[in-house]
């Protein structure tokens, strides 16, 4: 269902390394990527803008950066990593190799693994969702391997296991020892990200699990995201104290944040009781994850998503755009929705995404940017108030989309 009617966001970009959202420098910044670009690229397609300079630039001149900067990640990614990442057939980032399937008939099966594929049965538990996952021969490209499984499976929906980006510079892996403290037991707020550092203002019960190679390990993005969901103290979350299940679904992995992956990560959520979920990341549309999302949502978990931070005419993000996700755009400190905002089929909250600290791997609090850090706000308000019903009702009105928890900065 969707929590409002569609509106579409509109702005400028603020700072060119912020295609994605920004963990600003200082001190406990992770120096690692994983699913992101190395700073230098970033510089060298678009050079280091202020707002000034930025105002000045057409919204055409704008949207062409932000575009060449999506595409010097994607691009890098490649280069670094292509043992691991490839194209699928609509040009978009996805694991080598590999293709999901869901509804296909056992003959299918077995006409696919006469053709070559490797067959895996990989049910998603928690979801009670069945998914076949396949092995493309070698020497076939993900695009020609795609169009052969659709022709052998017409009754089935088979799609790469696309990447998806955090709305955050990068993952950002760190050395910082792991939150937690035990099992979370009963209702939690659940968090789809990097892992989760342990802090000081992360007081509450943490529990964490990995979905991707080398996870769980703690994150620049994961831990600035948790903090704004139930930190306490020096960071103080929409939720403070709520106790977090934490899904890393990037590790090490060069190939991490697929769509697969966070299909499982939901799964582990439902089946662990977390009624509010946030995923401050974005890709392209996957019918394994609309369907999980779906599925999720039947047993009561609540997505809510961030637009992302390509521009407001990139096309549509996800999952944010799916009608069952609560999407959410970011405001600065005035009030104004960032100008690098990107945008869904519906946007339904604005939340504080710049003008404001979260935490450090490494302790402390730092500046932090992007639709990233507004998506955990509005999760932590609806895990506090239990409906979608209460969050309207305690939002601020304006022109845009409703806004909440507007003073939750930790600038002091």
């Amino acid at each position: 269902m969707k929590f409002a009617r569609p509106w579409i966001v509109a702005g400028l970009l603020l700072t060119a390394p912020g295609v994605q959202a920004q963990l600003l420098p200082g001190p406990g910044n992770a120096l690692g990527q994983v699913g992101g670009v190395v700073p230098g690229v970033l510089d060298r397609v678009e050079g280091t803008l202020d707002q000034a300079g930025l105002d000045r630039l057409s919204p055409a001149r704008l949207a062409d950066r932000l575009s060449a900067a999506r595409a010097a990640r994607i691009g890098d990614l490649l280069r670094r990593h292509a043992d691991s990442v490839e194209l699928d057939d609509r040009r978009e980032p996805a694991r080598r190799g590999v293709i999901l399937l869901t509804g296909a008939e056992a003959r299918s099966i077995e006409a696919l693994r006469s053709a070559g594929y490797g067959v895996e049965d990989a049910a998603v538990e928690g979801l009670d969702m069945s998914v076949t996952r396949l092995t493309v021969p070698k020497g076939r490209s993900l695009p020609r391997a795609l169009k052969q499984v659709r022709s052998i499976a017409p009754e089935a929906q088979a799609s790469a296991d696309n990447l998806y980006f955090p709305s955050g510079p990068s993952i950002g892996m760190t050395a910082a020892a792991l939150a937690g403290s035990g099992p979370v037991k009963g209702k939690a707020a659940g968090l789809i990200d990097g892992g989760v550092a342990r802090h000081p203002a992360l007081s509450g019960p943490v529990a964490q699990q990995g979905f991707a190679r080398g996870a769980p390990r703690a994150s620049a993005h994961g831990t600035a995201v948790a903090s704004l969901i139930s930190g306490t103290g020096s960071v103080r979350g929409a939720a403070p104290g709520a106790p977090l299940l934490v899904a890393d679904v990037y590790g090490d992995d060069p190939a991490g944040g697929g769509a697969f992956a966070i299909a499982r990560a939901l799964g582990w959520m439902a089946a662990r009781g977390a009624s509010v979920v946030t995923v401050s990341l974005v890709g392209p549309d996957n019918p394994l994850l609309a369907g999980a999302i779906r599925l999720a949502r039947e047993k009561g978990v609540t997505v809510v998503a961030a637009v992302g931070n390509d521009g407001p005419a990139a096309p549509p993000a996800y999952p944010a755009s799916y009608a069952e996700v609560i999407a959410v755009t970011g405001i600065d400190g005035r009030g104004r929705t960032l100008p690098e905002a990107g945008r869904a089929r519906h946007v339904d909250f604005a939340a504080p995404g710049a003008d404001m600290n979260a935490a450090r791997p490494y302790g402390g609090k730092g500046k932090v940017r992007g639709t990233s850090f507004a998506a955990p706000l509005v999760a932590g308000r609806l895990f506090a108030t239990g409906s979608v019903n209460a969050l309207r009702a305690e939002a601020k009105r304006g022109s845009g989309p409703p806004v909440i928890c507007g003073e939750c900065r930790n600038i002091d």
